[in-house]
């Protein structure tokens, strides 16, 4: 199966009942079941959103059960942070997120093209030989 990247939109939709965008995480995640990748930024941001908007036992509880093997979890490298650096100043007009910019430079490293993500960021990011790749992302 082809890694597919997911990002703390999908993480957080998924498990928020009531959120509007809950039906479609829930089924992408379902849908690509085995080939789910993330990071450790980004099960970081997740458990500082569940714990700001619900409490820390739940967000205990859904970091750990993505842990448990509901995908596999890539710590962000030096490499990484220096490429998200990189990318700060390649968009110094876009509002972009450490852990998305980190998130992009782990995509590249790894070769994961595809990514589940509910914000903008992931679209307007270009990357490859002149900057002319984009990352396939849904929904």
């Amino acid at each position: 199966m082809v890694p597919v990247f997911v990002d703390t939109s999908i993480w957080y939709a998924a498990a928020a009942d009531g959120d509007t965008h809950s039906p479609v995480a829930r089924s992408l995640l379902a849908d690509n079941a085995g080939a789910l990748v993330t990071s450790d930024l980004v099960l970081a941001e997740l458990w500082n959103l569940v714990n700001a908007r619900v409490d820390h036992h739940t967000a205990n509880r859904l970091v750990s059960s993505i842990t448990a093997g509901v995908a596999r979890v890539e710590c962000v490298t030096d490499e990484d942070l220096e490429a998200a650096a990189g990318a700060l100043a390649a968009f110094p007009d876009q509002a972009v997120s450490l852990t998305d910019r980190t998130s992009w430079a782990l995509m590249e490293r790894l070769g994961i093209s595809d990514a589940l993500a509910l914000d903008a960021d992931f679209r307007i990011y270009r990357y490859g030989p002149q900057s002319r790749r984009a990352f396939s992302v849904r929904p």
